[in-house]
């Protein structure tokens, strides 16, 4: 029950349905809001796998896909193959989805980018267009705009997204594993302006909900959705049970709800808005600095609590600016090599930690970026402690490199 009741306060921040709709589904036995999941990667795995099913729902002489297989399905819909469309940014957890719903993770399609890392709308619209008229039949299981990527904290956009899909009847799933919360926050909600429109929602409590662990969550605008994954056991979760383990990839679940209820209550969306803003607003300080500084260059400027930069010396950065391909290719090399030298020292000194990734960036075409990753979470992390964190790295760069 209290599981239930939590789905419907965060499905309320996400759909925002009237309370006549609220009163019918919350501890209904036959229609659910969601459910909670171990992780983000069973929540967008739970989506998927309602959206196959979704799509390949029993028909005269078909069962369904869920009890006849993929390949009976193809065969009752003419199809040849499905995909899942995404932004080269999406989680890994989509190409494991692919891998296990059985379409394969090769048709999880990662559609390219634009210059502020969100999914490119007009390459969305060729993919689709090019796998509507390709002679090798093809269903798109569903796209999927992701609220904060896990490497830049970009936010795709939801609205524009929300309209192709509806047009195209595709299954509207929003990754919010990160940036989810982002909707208690009055001042930054906007960021997700669209997310009303989708399918099928993923967010991860142990991100920007603070939770521990295990405290994933999806959401679904339709609440008779998860009856197309629905399983029984005459031992237990019998029909008519509230147990949500019925609609679940895993049967026994922890009673993970009890935890973000607490925190709910205690916490409130108010006080949830204090943590949200926060780290927008010292992630931008820490860009500003980053920025004045003249040997680092920010790489993806932060949209939520997530940036990435590098240390790039100002000589260096100079050269970059007058250089020719093959000259900006060995630049790079040599800026990469510095940058994870530099992380791995920081490190291993033991005074503070930042994590580095490696993204393909527009500026940068046919390179991969070594840069270092900043996500601002803590509430007393203040833009004089990021300040030291940048004074170390260049002290460390004085001593090791030059």
């Amino acid at each position: 029950m209290v599981e239930k009741q939590v789905l419907a306060k965060i499905h309320r921040l996400i759909y925002g349905k009237t309370d006549a709709f609220y009163d019918e589904h919350i501890q209904s036995t036959q229609t659910t809001l969601g459910c909670f999941t171990e992780n983000g990667t069973l929540s967008n795995l739970t989506a998927l796998w309602v959206a196959r099913n979704k799509r390949f729902a029993p028909k005269n002489g078909f069962d369904g896909v869920e009890k006849e297989g993929l390949r009976a399905a193809y065969d009752a819909y003419g199809i040849q193959q499905s995909v899942v469309l995404v932004s080269k940014r999406g989680h890994y957890s989509l190409n494991k989805s692919g891998g296990l719903l059985g379409i394969g993770n090769r048709n999880i399609v990662a559609v390219d980018v634009d210059e502020k890392n969100r999914i490119d709308l007009m390459a969305l619209e060729k993919t689709i267009n090019a796998l509507t008229k390709s002679p090798k039949k093809t269903a798109i299981l569903a796209a999927v705009g992701i609220a904060g990527t896990t490497e830049t904290g970009s936010v795709d956009p939801l609205l524009k997204l929300g309209e192709i899909c509806a047009e195209k009847r595709i299954h509207f799933h929003v990754d919010a594993a990160w940036g989810g919360p982002t909707l208690m926050s009055e001042k930054y909600r906007h960021l997700l302006s669209g997310i009303e429109l989708s399918d099928s929602v993923t967010i991860d409590g142990h991100k920007q909900f603070y939770m521990p662990m295990s405290c994933g969550m999806v959401y679904f605008k339709d609440p008779t959705l998860m009856d197309g994954v629905i399983y029984h056991a005459n031992y237990v979760n019998r029909p008519g049970s509230v147990d949500l383990g019925i609609k679940s990839p895993s049967g026994s679940r922890e009673a993970n709800s009890l935890i973000l209820d607490s925190a709910l209550k205690i916490m409130g969306s108010r006080g949830y808005a204090l943590l949200i803003d926060h780290g927008i607003e010292t992630a931008r300080k820490f860009a500003d600095e980053i920025e004045k500084r003249p040997d680092f260059q920010l790489v993806t400027p932060p949209e939520l609590n997530i940036l990435t930069y590098r240390l790039c010396p100002f000589d260096l950065k100079k050269k970059l600016a007058g250089s020719d391909v093959k000259q900006t290719l060995s630049i790079n090399e040599k800026l990469n090599d510095i940058n994870r030298r530099i992380q791995r020292l920081q490190r291993e000194a033991g005074n503070s930690f930042v994590s580095r990734t490696t993204l393909d960036i527009k500026g940068f075409p046919g390179q991969n970026i070594v840069v270092l990753r900043a996500v601002i979470m803590n509430p007393m992390t203040t833009i004089e402690i990021l300040r030291e964190i940048l004074d170390e790295q260049e002290n460390i760069y004085k001593n090791n490199f030059t």
